[in-house]
């Protein structure tokens, strides 16, 4: 149990920095063509923070699906 409650934590912070990461290339793009040498780095940092979420719920969405086997084999 306590594992599950690790990575829905895990999953709320990684969502919190996706969003910025997001927000961070949105507000970069919209003062295009200032700082348009930053864009691939800040692209780079939002893309690994959306694999790190991505990541992360398949793993959540695996040890709930794993709990919940759990209990119906002990019915």
């Amino acid at each position: 149990m306590l594992k599950l409650e690790e990575l829905k934590k895990r999953v709320r912070k990684l969502t919190s920095r996706a969003g910025i990461a997001k927000m961070e290339l949105h507000g970069l793009t919209e003062d295009l063509p200032r700082g348009w040498s930053e864009v691939t780095s800040v692209a780079e940092k939002a893309a690994r923070a959306f694999a790190a979420l991505q990541a992360a719920k398949r793993e959540l969405a695996a040890a709930e699906n794993s709990k919940w086997e759990a209990r119906f084999r002990n019915i």
